[in-house]
């Protein structure tokens, strides 16, 4: 049998030519791989040497260069003892974003994220005592503030003021006097409703504004400079009826521009208050008049766009109110039967907050400063949710079923009974509620970290009474 021929002699050829290149690819390998070893090695022993080093003594203390870890979390912080010279190991062990700073020094964090991590250098402290804080607006409200002994006694121990050193009677003593305090009388009252200056000729009601900062005290004795529409937090209330036109004459009083966005209001482009898009910025010193016409039902706010991220947060929001939100007479709901002649014998605006120096409030006020509803039992109230905070807040009621009629002014084809009733930033919920059972019952946020903490309740908590 003859020897069949050798098929593909091309691809053969081909792969003789390129058998030189595949050992020089060989001989690359080795020298990489080997490089590889000796950078590992080298990287080996500059971390021992830099754990080395994280242990040496202190050239100027004699003491053991120590880190320390701080975890943060919604809304509680360790105190830390540490000797002179250390570290701290800043780690968010939360949901949302946090840092630290060292209160009266320079020495703070960036922003971290959820389960990022910064070490803080704190080895320019000099041994004594300070105050850790989270900076971001309300956290520090909330809990998140913690004793940082630099060079105590307890530093070679490592304490980290945990579950175990808590003195529970004390929390206990400062919860109760919190609550025995409420209601807590303060200076300075928001959502007083303001008249119009003038009434134009053709009817048109004109209401003066006046934008600067201004001393409000959020709770007994904790007095903040506030950014305010006519001196108070909320701002007035300005109620319009169907068919009004209104004029806005907005002064500004305060070290920057501003704007008036009016939230919720349908107005001309121009007066839409988002500079310098719609219009320039309102100077220090200047006015702006704005301008709308009422032609159909809203439960709405005013605030500013520009720079709105230090006015808002500060204190500059008031509502709108617009004819009257439709009651759902006669209808049954859930069980809940609503009399054809049903009188609301309340109405208000109740304005959640959480940022900037007004913090975690009702109506501007933190608990126990926070004003009481007081009513008669039968009475049927309507209270209108303003959110003009940075995060979400479940609003829950102890007793009362909350009847939903309206979202951001609209009325709802099918309201609806609920127990917490979520509001986001910007939202507006119109709420009806009978009053059924005599005693004080709680009206709060139901974020607990926004309403207690070691230090008793505060922020987000008033109280029904009905009488």
């Amino acid at each position: 049998m003859t020897d069949t021929p050798l098929m593909h002699d091309e691809p053969n050829e081909r792969n003789a030519r390129d058998a030189p290149w595949s050992d020089n690819l060989s001989v690359l390998s080795i020298v990489v791989a080997a490089i590889a070893l000796i950078a590992s090695v080298i990287g080996i022993g500059y971390g021992a040497r830099a754990i080395s080093e994280s242990k040496s003594n202190n050239s100027t203390t004699g003491e053991t260069a120590v880190t320390k870890m701080v975890s943060l979390k919604e809304f509680s912080m360790p105190a830390v003892d540490i000797p002179t010279g250390g570290t701290l190991h800043v780690m968010n062990e939360g949901t949302t974003e946090h840092n630290l700073a060292i209160e009266k020094t320079k020495l703070v964090t960036k922003n971290l994220a959820a389960g990022a991590s910064e070490e803080l250098d704190i080895s320019s402290l000099a041994a004594g005592s300070y105050t850790m804080f989270c900076t971001i607006p309300g956290h520090r409200d909330a809990g998140m503030h913690a004793d940082l002994t630099v060079g105590g006694a307890a530093s070679a121990s490592g304490s980290t003021g945990d579950h175990a050193t808590m003195d529970y009677a004390a929390m206990t003593a400062a919860m109760t006097k919190s609550m025995k305090a409420f209601p807590a009388p303060t200076t300075g009252t928001g959502n007083t409703q303001l008249q119009p200056t003038t009434v134009l000729a053709d009817g048109t009601k004109v209401f003066d504004l006046v934008a600067a900062v201004t001393k409000w005290e959020r709770s007994p004795g904790d007095i903040v400079d506030a950014w305010t529409y006519n001196g108070v937090v909320p701002a007035p209330v300005i109620r319009l009826n169907i068919g009004d036109k209104a004029q806005f004459r907005l002064k500004n009083n305060l070290p920057i521009a501003t704007d008036l966005h009016l939230h919720g209001l349908n107005v001309d482009n121009q007066f839409d208050g988002v500079a310098p898009l719609t219009q320039e910025p309102i100077a220090p010193g200047a006015t702006f008049t704005y301008e709308y016409k009422a032609d159909e039902v809203a439960v709405a706010m005013y605030h500013p766009h520009f720079h709105s991220q230090i006015g808002l947060p500060n204190g500059m929001f008031g509502t709108i109110l617009v004819g009257e939100v439709p009651l759902p007479a006669g209808r049954t709901i859930s069980g809940i039967t609503i009399p054809n002649d049903v009188k609301v014998t309340q109405e208000f605006p109740m304005v959640l907050n959480d940022s900037g120096v007004i913090g975690y409030s009702l109506n501007c006020k933190s608990f126990p400063a926070t004003a009481p509803i007081v009513g008669n039992k039968g009475d049927w109230i309507l209270v209108h949710y303003f959110n003009e905070g940075s995060q979400i807040h479940p609003m829950h009621l102890h007793q009362f079923d909350q009847i939903v009629i309206a979202k951001d002014g609209f009325t709802i084809d099918h309201p609806y009974v609920t127990d917490t009733l979520s509001v986001a930033p910007g939202e507006r919920y119109s709420v009806l509620v009978k009053l059924d059972k005599a005693g004080t019952w709680v009206w709060h946020c139901h974020i607990l970290p926004h309403v207690e903490n070691d230090e008793g309740m505060f922020g987000m908590v008033t109280a029904v009474v009905v009488k």
